[in-house]
């Protein structure tokens, strides 16, 4: 990383620490609605669902998102092996829009990126940031080869090129080309070109399943 992208990270943690305490108190009124929706929608399950994954230098967190699975996600598999066989050779995900294992209100809530709100915790807390590649699964740095330590070199954030370039359309291996190339370019003003991009496509709900 160069010199200049190195004193720019402190400057992106203080617009990271504002940017998701301002957003968690002016949307507040919004997670009050979404939590009372889900439970009216799926009155058994847990509101956030956590789900495990590696951050900076192969630091594991807990990803924290509106649930938008049935509440025996976790298990799915387990009972439904032919299941997970296709989810293994579609990339780690299910072809679009044909995951069994999300709910109806899980749909509206991928549809329009609202499962993503409860990731400013994670960004207030120091584990994500408002930019940066998509934070991935352990099996999933398989993709990366030779270059895991320099994905992981950075915070992975809520939003990133892979996000505002198509997301679920994108698959692997042209996705970890993706966030490799965020790394590469990792600045100021690029990050500001990424918000664009990303909000761009919440908007136009490419990708979004």
């Amino acid at each position: 990383m160069k010199e200049t992208q190195r004193l720019y990270l402190p400057f992106k943690r203080i617009i990271d620490i504002a940017g998701s305490f301002t957003g968690l108190i002016l949307l507040s009124w919004l997670f009050l609605i979404l939590i009372i929706l889900q439970k009216v929608n799926e009155p058994k399950g847990p509101i956030f669902y956590l789900h495990d994954r590696v951050g900076k230098n192969h630091k594991h967190f807990k990803l924290i998102k509106f649930r938008s699975m049935r509440a025996d996600a976790d298990t799915y598999f387990k009972h439904h092996p032919e299941d997970y066989q296709t989810f293994v050779k579609n990339d780690y995900k299910f072809p679009a829009g044909d995951d069994p294992r999300v709910t109806k209100f899980g749909r509206i809530l991928r549809r329009t990126s609202l499962d993503e709100l409860p990731q400013l915790f994670n960004i207030f807390a120091g584990q994500m940031s408002i930019v940066g590649p998509r934070p991935i699964t352990e099996p999933e740095l398989r993709y990366y080869g030779s270059n895991v330590s320099k994905l992981l070199s950075v915070l992975p954030g809520a939003m990133g090129l892979w996000q505002a370039t198509g997301r679920s359309d994108i698959k692997y291996p042209e996705r970890a080309k993706i966030d490799l190339e965020y790394v590469d370019h990792i600045g100021f003003w690029y990050d500001w070109y990424i918000v664009y991009l990303t909000m761009k496509a919440i908007f136009s709900r490419a990708g979004a399943y």
